[in-house]
């Protein structure tokens, strides 16, 4: 079972990574075209607002909430109630997403004094970001669809479809920045209007798949139908459980508002890169493990619940924190490396580099939050979620104001961080207190030697990587190939100290198959 867990967190993570690598050269195109001006902060003020729907909801609470009934019916009833449930859920969906995206249309103007209200002191940056709303804002009705056939993908194990379906929003993107953008007045509409182009044909890539799998079922509407009320109680407290780390990211940017011009766009691309590491591996390990444990919670499997989850925490503790360590030492350089060309001055790197700094220290919270998250939703209980996530997000909102002073908008990503350490701190504990997860011996040898190859491995890279003066002088072959050399050489430490120190893959593999 380890095994087919790991692999298809691995089917996961190397879709995702495709997509994220995409999404890289989208970033280098818009960063070159766009820089880091009015044009830019109001295009990423405009998509974070219907990107953060659909982190909320459609990846967010409808799948956590969705999947585990889904699995339930999958495991203890016939194929007829299945699609019965799918067709019912899709209809409700339906209805709520036009009603949706029809107020979030006519409420652009509001959205924007809401979520950047520092833009109202700039009459022209406020209406060129109302008019993207407007376009992007319908984003969020297909791709919540998307979301909808990604769950029903994941629960019959085809992981790889859902997971590369981003990349057909990168290349969107890229296309509207390179070929759209020249010929308009105000070329930064352009990708406004990529985003929309991107939720319909994501959508459609969907159907091929759930037509194979028998489950591409017309949408209906009944009010009483048993398994819809049951995934609609479980969203209304997921919606705001599950996401809180994207509530802290809305509150970063309602403060980075006021802060000078181009705050928003440096904490945008520092959190980009946060969010690779976060996608292809956290994200692809809670996709993978939350239809696993919803059949484990229905087959009333208690050991093996608890294995699946330290084997998933194991992982998060040894992937994630080499991931954060070499983007902390290496900001500048990767920022350098990816973004200093056209627009994108070297002071736009320095400043971006510091919130990278502060957002890479919070990975491992950011991905533990993630997986533990799923321990609670895949038992459908979402409520202690939402009262973990209030303390956590009302800490982030007072360290907001306590770091933004002193530090600015890296002060902002330091307060998201801290905040993501007291949900992941909280979350765990409530796990253990109820015996829902008891750690397998082991942990603190375990720790001892993760950290060890951390300090080896930051100990190279930081003799090797060299003053930020030299990067910004290099030609971008240059900077690609010493960037590559550095990853490769920390890589290859940390995974020569892990297996000096006796960590290998079977080792992680042993706790899950116990009592299976």
């Amino acid at each position: 079972m380890s095994r087919s867990l790991l692999r298809s967190t691995g089917v996961v993570g190397a879709s995702t990574m495709a997509s994220r690598v995409v999404g890289f050269v989208r970033d280098v195109v818009i960063a070159q075209a766009f820089g880091a001006g009015a044009g830019a902060d109001a295009f990423f003020v405009a998509f974070r607002i219907p990107n953060f729907l659909r982190r909320l909801f459609a990846e967010g609470a409808f799948a956590q909430a969705f999947v585990p009934v889904l699995s339930e019916y999958r495991e203890q009833r016939e194929i007829a109630d299945v699609r019965d449930l799918a067709a019912h859920v899709s209809g409700a969906l339906i209805g709520a997403l036009t009603l949706v995206t029809v107020v979030g249309v006519l409420a652009a103007p509001v959205l924007i004094a809401m979520f950047a209200p520092g833009f109202l002191a700039d009459p022209e940056k406020y209406a060129l970001a109302v008019e993207m709303v407007r376009i992007t804002f319908p984003y969020v009705f297909f791709i919540s669809l998307v979301a909808f056939a990604g769950g029903i993908l994941n629960t019959w194990g085809r992981f790889a479809v859902p997971a590369v379906t981003p990349v057909l929003l990168n290349l969107s993107l890229i296309g509207a920045a390179l070929w759209l953008a020249p010929v308009l007045e105000i070329p930064a509409v352009a990708l406004a209007w990529g985003v929309l182009v991107a939720g319909v044909v994501q959508l459609a890539f969907q159907f091929p798949f759930l037509a194979a799998l028998g489950m591409l079922v017309r949408p209906r509407l009944r009010r009483a139908h048993e398994g819809v009320a049951r995934v609609i109680a479980l969203i209304l407290p997921a919606l705001f459980g599950v996401s809180v780390s994207q509530i802290n990211l809305l509150v970063d940017t309602i403060i980075a508002s006021f802060l000078v011009t181009g705050s928003v766009s440096w904490l945008y691309f520092s959190d980009r890169m946060v969010e690779f590491p976060l996608g292809v591996f956290g994200i692809a390990l809670a996709t993978v493990i939350l239809p696993h444990l919803s059949r484990q919670h229905a087959s009333a499997a208690p050991e093996s619940f608890s294995d699946t989850l330290d084997w998933a925490l194991r992982l998060v503790v040894l992937l994630a924190t080499p991931a954060a360590v070499g983007l902390g030492l290496l900001a500048a350089p990767i920022l350098t490396t990816l973004f200093q060309y056209g627009a994108f001055s070297a002071h736009d790197v320095e400043m971006a580099a510091r919130s990278l700094l502060a957002f890479a220290s919070g990975l491992l919270a950011f991905i533990a939050v993630k997986v533990l998250a799923t321990g609670y939703f895949s038992r459908q209980d979402t409520r202690t979620p939402v009262r973990v996530g209030v303390v956590a997000m009302l800490s982030n909102i007072g360290l907001n104001l306590a770091l933004v002073v002193p530090f600015a908008h890296a002060g902002l990503a330091l307060a998201t961080t801290l905040a993501a350490f007291i949900n992941a701190g909280l979350l765990l504990r409530g796990l253990v207190a109820r015996g829902v997860y008891r750690p397998r011996p082991g942990w603190g040898g375990f720790i001892a030697r993760v950290a060890a190859g951390n300090l080896v491995m930051a100990a190279i890279l930081w003799v090797m990587r060299g003053e930020p003066a030299v990067w910004l002088g290099a030609e971008a072959v240059v900077r690609a190939a010493r960037l590559g050399a550095l990853v490769a050489t920390g890589m290859v430490l940390y995974a020569a100290v892990m297996l000096a120190l006796g960590i290998r893959p079977r080792t992680l593999q042993a706790p899950v198959a116990r009592g299976e």
